[in-house]
């Protein structure tokens, strides 16, 4: 066994140790939250397995997908060429959640350009994954919950994941911040790529914000609402949409015909020694790295635009 060989062995074996562990974690924080809505969404949202994507699915609806994509929003990707080999985890920005329709046109590229001969996991918040119409579809495409178990086991299992550390502050940040990169100081993602042994691939995306403009993110009515409360959601947003007008964000909607531009940036190398984890000062270094790639993408994309809304 060469040395390359022994370092990818060890890494892999490192990885799903730490896969283990970090099922073992989530399942204890499990049963701590075991009660009420919140137990129930906790809960429900830690079903989930590797089957996905559904290839049977996915050749049902590519034809409305490839109308969306192509037509409507009119999507550029590229840097297709800076996917290494797998597994890698792509960290990106999101927008206009629960309907984030800038990481579902990755995740359907990404199949249109690579099939089930490479499947990727997208993630998202646990209470869209426990929502049972909703939750099964998500499942179906191959979305795992936004948790270490189980972005730690796809990893290991040499699957590629697309994560958005920013969650609802990234994804419902107001319109007027659309070409801000906000990860909100997750640094998690970092310490998983060290201990999984993966590159980091930014993903920068700009256009995805015109699809529903968020008017303002709603911290203060969630927490009258007790929305951070009953169902672990910090923010109630009012936002453009169609057929509604002005309304709250989570209603059904159809989106606007935003221009997608999608880029995937050069890698960002972690060091894989497990050390590094406790190396706060490496780790934030490497997640400003993450961040200042998906701003400069973003950057450039968005000096494409020929025209300020929807262009």
């Amino acid at each position: 066994m060469t040395n390359d060989d022994k370092r990818s062995t060890d890494l892999i074996e490192q990885a799903q140790i730490h896969a283990e562990e970090a099922r073992a974690t989530m399942d204890r924080k499990r049963d701590e939250q075991s009660d009420g809505v919140a137990g129930w969404i906790t809960a429900r949202a830690g079903k989930w397995d590797l089957r996905g994507p559904d290839q049977a699915t996915m050749q049902r609806q590519k034809y409305v997908w490839n109308a969306l994509i192509d037509y409507w929003f009119r999507m550029e990707i590229d840097g297709w060429e800076n996917i290494p080999e797998p597994p890698a985890l792509l960290v990106g920005i999101h927008s206009g959640a629960p309907f984030v329709w800038d990481a579902w046109t990755v995740g359907v590229q990404w199949w249109r350009r690579f099939g089930e001969e490479r499947p990727l996991h997208g993630t998202a918040h646990d209470a869209l994954m426990a929502i049972p119409l909703i939750g099964n579809y998500f499942r179906s495409m191959g979305v795992l919950p936004a948790a270490p178990d189980s972005i730690a086991t796809a990893l290991a299992e040499g699957r590629d994941v697309a994560l958005w550390p920013g969650g609802e502050v990234d994804s419902l940040r107001p319109w007027t911040e659309r070409d801000r990169a906000v990860l909100a100081g997750r640094t998690g993602f970092v310490k998983m790529a060290i201990r999984a042994g993966v590159s980091i691939v930014p993903i920068a995306t700009v256009g995805g914000a015109d699809a529903m403009p968020v008017l303002i993110r709603g911290d203060r009515l969630s927490r009258i609402l007790k929305l951070d409360k009953l169902f672990r959601l910090k923010v109630f947003p009012i936002a453009v949409s169609l057929p509604w007008g002005i309304a709250p964000a989570a209603l059904p909607q159809f989106p606007l015909p935003a221009k997608i531009r999608t880029r995937f940036m050069p890698p960002v190398e972690a060091d894989h020694d497990p050390e590094r984890v406790k190396d706060d000062q490496y780790i934030e270094a490497k997640y400003h790295e993450v961040q200042d790639s998906i701003q400069s993408g973003m950057d450039a994309l968005a000096r494409k635009r020929a025209l300020p809304l929807f262009g």
